[in-house]
């Protein structure tokens, strides 16, 4: 799209983000709510609406919205209601949801994104509430029929809501990205979109620029990861500008996301309150939060991706950028901590973990906690090289391998049997460096005669003499010493 055309307008965007509890049982329900299990195993009659059934309110999935509410700085109601959500779906057996509408759980609140700009940006939070489930409906397996797996109905949810502040999809995916670290970090959700336990929709508008009213909403859904939605979001964004454009109008509509061809297509007209007709759930009191279960939940609250990122600036003097690839797994911070308790070499440490260790863990796709070497072992090996005793080239390319390999082993000892320490003895390093002057004599006279980038080519060669096991700052040192002994 034209760029001048694309700046006539603004843009508003709104996320609505359900992550799904990783409890034990479901919102209502006493059944199982592990994911994957065999189609309609994890059912019950409470989930399947049969009559005289009654739902009964998971105590834990309360605590992890809470825990949700704090992290976001939202206000926690003492006192909430469910409601019943009207709408028809195959795979919602009761023919309606169990929600929370005009008292939930918790209100207000923002939470916080860097901008590409380099600035910090409080993105607002009308509000999170708890819910259940629809099922699955499963197209394709037999042809012309849609199966129904009810596995998911009733499986708990929070709905993180945010108010229409987000003006670009660049803020949606910043946003996205760390609402998935809070909920790993909180672990009350894994996070997991392709697997569908973390869900976006996003509702976009466009509105000419100096407007002070907001253009037609449409939602779009089906996105199953965080660089979809962007894509998304950015494709539909473009789509309306060019219906407006034409002179034609939005349309109120729910959209669904192709991936494949990058496109938005119309699923159902937008649905408004009164289609859903609300109304307080009768077979379930109101919820009832005290002070004592709010205040021993705060003194709970683990470090969160954003005081991390802080204190690893601020404590351990990382550049922004370590910072923030560290904070983007919660195990890889705990991990790091632990590395930061053993050695002072906290930009070192940083380095192994974002360079030879992310590699392997991307290499074999396990996770740090699957990672052989504990932190004392990468300690050890981090020292031997801030120590000179090993090149870092040394270290990474083969002693680290050895490791790999023999995760009992000491990086000291499995050095020493591989003859990779480095040569301190300065003697023998001083006849390494008289080698190379003699037999290059017309480089060495080369050099002397202005041309200094050919101490390259001699490092090269002293390092290759002494299979890499000389102190590269040593060496050069003693080089620099012959070259300019004229």
């Amino acid at each position: 799209m034209n760029t001048s055309v694309r700046a006539k307008y603004t843009t508003v965007i709104g996320l609505e983000v359900h992550a799904q509890l990783s409890l034990q049982r479901k919102m209502f329900a006493p059944e199982a709510a592990a994911y994957g299990a065999l189609p309609n195993t994890q059912i019950s009659t409470v989930s399947l609406a049969h009559p005289g059934t009654l739902p009964l309110i998971n105590k834990q999935a309360v605590t992890y919205a809470i825990k949700m509410g704090l992290a976001c700085h939202s206000e926690i109601a003492r006192e909430s209601i469910f409601v019943r959500k009207h709408y028809f779906y195959p795979d919602l057996p009761k023919g309606y949801q169990i929600t929370q509408d005009k008292t939930p759980i918790c209100r207000g609140g923002h939470l916080t994104i860097d901008t590409p700009e380099g600035y910090e940006k409080h993105i607002a939070i009308a509000h999170i509430h708890l819910e259940e489930d629809a099922g699955k409906s499963v197209h394709g397996l037999v042809q012309g029929q849609t199966l129904l797996d009810f596995n998911r109905a009733g499986v708990a949810l929070i709905e993180l809501v945010t108010k229409p502040v987000l003006n670009t999809s660049e803020e949606a995916y910043r946003l996205l990205s760390e609402i998935r670290k809070l909920v790993r970090y909180l672990n009350i959700c894994d996070g997991n979109m392709e697997e569908g336990s973390l869900r976006c929709d996003a509702n976009i508008s466009v509105m000419r620029q100096g407007s002070s009213s907001f253009g037609q909403r449409v939602e779009v859904k089906n996105m199953n990861s965080i660089r979809n939605v962007q894509l998304a979001i950015e494709h539909e964004i473009g789509r309306q500008i060019m219906v407006l454009e034409d002179g034609g109008e939005v349309v109120a509509e729910t959209r669904s996301y192709h991936a494949v061809t990058n496109t938005t297509q119309p699923m159902r007209k937008k649905e408004v309150l009164k289609d859903y007709r609300y109304f307080p759930e009768p077979d379930l009191p109101p919820l009832v939060v005290s002070e004592a279960w709010i205040e021993a939940l705060q003194k709970t609250m683990p470090l969160l991706p954003r005081a991390y990122y802080r204190k690893f600036i601020n404590d351990y003097r990382l550049p922004a950028y370590d910072a923030s690839v560290l904070t983007e797994d919660k195990d890889i911070v705990l991990y790091f901590e632990e590395l930061c308790q053993l050695i002072p070499y906290y930009k070192a440490a940083s380095n192994w973990i974002m360079g030879p260790v992310k590699s392997h863990l991307n290499k074999f796709t396990i996770s740090i906690k699957e990672f052989p070497l504990q932190p004392p072992i990468l300690a050890e090996l981090i020292t031997l090289v801030e120590r000179g005793q090993i090149s870092f080239s040394m270290a990474s390319q083969r002693l680290f391998s050895a490791l790999l390999d023999q995760p009992d082993s000491t990086p000291l000892s499995l050095a020493q049997a591989l003859n990779l320490l480095q040569e301190s003895d300065t003697e023998k390093i001083q006849t390494l460096v008289n080698e190379v002057i003699a037999e290059y004599p017309d480089k060495v006279a080369a050099y002397r005669g202005g041309k200094k980038g050919i101490l390259g080519m001699l490092m090269g060669e002293v390092m290759k003499r002494s299979q890499g096991k000389v102190p590269p700052q040593i060496a050069n040192n003693f080089l620099l010493r012959c070259l300019e002994d004229n």
